[in-house]
């Protein structure tokens, strides 16, 4: 019976557009509590104090939920369909990560998590609970343990399937299914996503210190940024997609399914003299439905200014003095530090 239950769980998990499901148990994740606990005594976290928080959660998927007894692991893929490190080259058009070019992942994968959980209860009952990237839970560990891949030296999920360009969910039961083989590390001697990080945030492999990512960075730091590590940012405005672009196990990656995925044609490689005058209202209304909204414009334009002042484009010279007297402080101070690097 379970065995037969988790082929169709798989064959559904696949109808609904995931390119990949494994299954685990939640307590398949020994090693987690231990190097998260090692993350945060390096102060690799930065700024982001709530992983510091609910640790026993985040260290402990069994803790999380006493009463799951099988997590349900799945990918959905985002490949994109151009060159990601394109516009990198494009020193007066700002880069936006692949992921964020167009709807919200979080809304759509869970979504389809929320679906197939729907479908497991009517078929074989008991209880569920799906999360994507919006708790306390290690998912790509988990996603390691299930098999749908192996955690690389950039310490995102890879796989010889899809290689990395992913999301990862997961759908909590409690009931019991056949679990997978974990995944085996398949990097070898390899150091493409190493060498490829533009601020040096790998500490080792296998490291990240978040501290120094761009994707951290343009995302979740707030304030100014160290003078030293604007330089690195080059015109990446958010997220930053070199480690996982350099991953040669992408020449397998899969086609995204759901063409919500694809880029929004003003998000592929935008002006940054365009991006550089939103206001509140306007930022607000070009980025609805999408991830970059939750940073609010203020940091986003702080991102441009940034971008600008690495494009050494002179022309770009004015929009910045155009920002020297913004409300925010820390606009003011990026565009003070655009103005005189051009």
């Amino acid at each position: 019976m379970t065995a037969s239950l988790k082929a169709q769980v798989v064959e559904q998990a696949l109808s609904e557009g995931f390119v990949s499901c494994r299954i685990c148990r939640p307590w398949d994740v020994p090693q987690v509590p231990e190097r998260l606990q090692a993350f945060l005594d390096a102060g690799y976290h930065g700024q982001m104090g709530w992983m510091a928080e609910r640790t026993h959660w985040r260290g402990d998927p069994a803790q999380l939920w006493p009463e799951a007894r099988s997590v349900i692991m799945l990918a959905e893929s985002y490949t994109p369909d151009t060159d990601p490190m394109q516009v990198v080259g494009q020193p007066d058009r700002g880069a936006i990560s692949v992921y964020a070019r167009n709807k919200d992942y979080h809304d759509l994968v869970k979504k389809r998590l929320k679906r197939l959980a729907r479908w497991l209860i009517a078929e074989a009952g008991g209880e569920v609970k799906v999360f994507v990237d919006t708790a306390p839970v290690p998912e790509k560990a988990l996603g390691q343990a299930a098999g749908l891949g192996w955690q690389g030296k950039h310490t995102n999920l890879v796989s010889r399937d899809w290689g990395n360009w992913a999301f990862i969910g997961s759908v909590f039961t409690t009931l019991e299914l056949p679990v997978d083989p974990a995944g085996r590390d398949n990097c070898g001697s390899c150091r493409s996503c190493l060498e490829a990080c533009p601020a040096n945030a790998f500490p080792a492999p296998y490291q990240l210190d978040a501290r120094r990512c761009i994707s951290y960075l343009t995302i979740e730091h707030k304030g100014p940024i160290d003078p030293e590590l604007r330089a690195q940012m080059g015109n990446r405005i958010y997220g930053c997609d070199d480690c996982l672009a350099a991953c040669p196990w992408n020449k397998f990656a899969v086609e995204a399914s759901d063409l919500r995925y694809a880029a929004r044609e003003e998000l592929n490689a935008p002006r940054l003299a365009e991006l550089a005058i939103l206001d509140d209202a306007a930022f607000r209304a070009k980025f609805s439905g999408s991830p970059i909204k939750r940073i609010g414009r203020d940091r986003f334009v702080r991102n441009v200014l940034y971008a600008i002042g690495n494009s050494g484009n002179a022309g770009l010279r004015p929009v910045a003095a155009n920002l020297l007297d913004d409300p925010d402080p820390t606009v003011a101070d990026a565009a003070k530090w655009a103005v005189s690097r051009l």
